[in-house]
């Protein structure tokens, strides 16, 4: 496992800000060390929502956390990619106001810069 790139805090809508992060990862146990070491830092802890995905040698893995769809949007933008061996990680804290499907635009955003930032994607 790589060590964690962390980009921070990367856009603000209506309140919530958006941070991402990531790592190069093989295996789900890598993953998870990888969001105990995001969440060693307390504001990360103490975000709404940790939403990730990576696709591994043994398959694609994606979690919510509590923010409904935001994990397949964040696979899908890595497998359009063809980044595999990564694990990305979208941060939200909410800041008061639903954003509606607009949420989902900021994940791709987040992700989007995240991509940009290593050298991935189309």
């Amino acid at each position: 496992m790589t060590s964690l790139t962390r980009l921070g805090v990367i856009l603000t809508d209506r309140g919530s800000k958006y941070a991402v992060s990531g790592a190069t990862v093989s295996t789900r146990a890598e993953v998870d060390a990888v969001l105990q070491d995001l969440k060693s830092d307390k504001a990360y802890a103490k975000a709404t929502h940790n939403t990730w995905a990576a696709v591994l040698p043994t398959g694609a893995l994606k979690a919510d956390d509590g923010e409904s769809g935001a994990g397949i949007v964040i696979l899908r933008m890595l497998e359009r990619a063809e980044l595999q061996n990564h694990v990305v990680v979208v941060t939200r804290w909410y800041g008061g106001k639903k954003l509606g499907g607009d949420r989902f635009r900021r994940v791709q955003d987040a992700t989007r810069a995240y991509l940009d930032h290593i050298g991935a994607g189309p």
